[in-house]
């Protein structure tokens, strides 16, 4: 109805534009001929009619890319959905292949990356376990082939799987020269992770609380905006931060260490919580940033660069388990040299910070 009243008002335009044209033509001009003023109001008002029509196309070609973008995303949603399904599937390559068709999702559709890096991490949430982490945890793929071993056999394809997973969310990650602006979160609590990888990656909260690391683990060069929580995990093998950047903290509180932890090169900055159980050894030291809070003075063993603040104010865990005060609370310590201006900017950064999204780190 509303097409035939626009295409109605545009017709009943042409005919005025045309009379009016032809009307100012002859009193204007006088000598022009009849023909000639027709013939020129005749334009003017096809004018209007082509106006009209351009308009109209513009507005079906609106129409027509919205309908295209929703139908986009209805085949994204029912892609994610399917792939999701097909997790649970019993076959390890069919799951490998919903990971993969997961990964790609996110080029096409990036509002899913966030949701999907979040499938996969549950994915890894998973209770898992390999004969070789009893075996050979620093290095499990010193693990010797049994052949006819189905247990075996079964439990080294759900390995790939999961190794799978872990490669696609470091490849998902922001890196180097890639412009994405999105801080993305992981949460890792409690999973069995191998040779876990994420140098180099931009990411926002990382979350591995009583996470199990087997094999070499690398967080070289990453940049966590938001805090890095390791509480309660354990490194069976070698870890190294080599330049690494912490800068919404860092979280080292009961972590066990089985073998060396490199630090060489990295930076703490809003808080740091360090184990008491010594790796073996310590490579390097950590720079800790002014005003970046500590519950305790750091245990013996640990070698820090720069300037930080012991807290003295108890606290439990936020799991139930004690001595996990994640809050920055209040400072009865304070290095002599700290300069009163940048104190107080500490002081309004800690009251500005989000309460709700670092329940752990920040003391209400």
């Amino acid at each position: 109805m509303r097409g035939r009243l626009m295409l109605l008002a545009s017709v009943l335009a042409a005919v005025a534009v045309t009379a009016a044209t032809v009307v100012v033509l002859l009193l204007v001009e006088p000598k022009l001929s009849k023909a000639e003023a027709v013939k020129t109001g005749g334009l003017a008002g096809g004018a209007v009619v082509a106006l009209y029509a351009l308009w109209l196309n513009d507005r079906r070609r609106r129409t027509e890319e919205a309908r295209h973008e929703l139908e986009s995303e209805k085949v994204a949603d029912e892609r994610f959905a399917r792939s999701v399904e097909m997790l649970g599937h019993d076959a390890d390559q069919v799951r490998v292949g919903a990971m993969h068709a997961l990964a790609g999702l996110t080029a096409s559709s990036p509002r899913y990356k966030q949701t999907v890096l979040d499938v996969l991490c549950a994915y890894l949430r998973r209770p898992f376990h390999h004969r070789s982490y009893s075996n050979h945890s620093g290095d499990p793929d010193k693990e010797p082939r049994t052949p006819n071993d189905e247990e075996l056999a079964r439990d080294d394809r759900e390995r790939e799987v999961r190794r799978t997973a872990q490669r696609l969310i470091t490849d998902m990650l922001p890196w180097g020269a890639d412009e994405d602006p999105v801080a993305y979160h992981l949460d890792l609590t409690g999973a069995s992770l191998e040779y876990f990888r994420l140098s180099g990656r931009r990411i926002g909260r990382l979350t591995a609380r009583r996470a199990n690391f087997y094999g070499i683990t690398m967080v070289n060069e990453v940049e966590a905006s938001k805090p890095a929580l390791f509480s309660g995990a354990v490194f069976h093998g070698r870890a190294s931060a080599n330049s690494a950047r912490f800068g919404g903290g860092l979280s080292l509180q009961d972590t066990t260490f089985h073998d060396e932890f490199d630090v060489r090169g990295a930076v703490v900055d809003t808080f740091l919580h360090l184990s008491t159980d010594l790796p073996k050894p310590v490579r390097g030291e950590l720079t800790v940033e002014p005003g970046t809070g500590m519950r305790i003075a750091p245990p013996e063993g640990w070698r820090l660069a720069g300037a930080y603040q012991v807290e003295q104010r108890p606290g439990g865990r936020a799991d139930g388990r004690t001595g996990d005060d994640h809050g920055l609370g209040d400072r009865t310590s304070v290095q002599a040299d700290e300069p009163d201006q940048l104190r107080l900017e500490r002081e309004r950064l800690r009251h500005e910070r989000d309460a709700e999204s670092e329940p752990d780190e920040v003391q209400q």
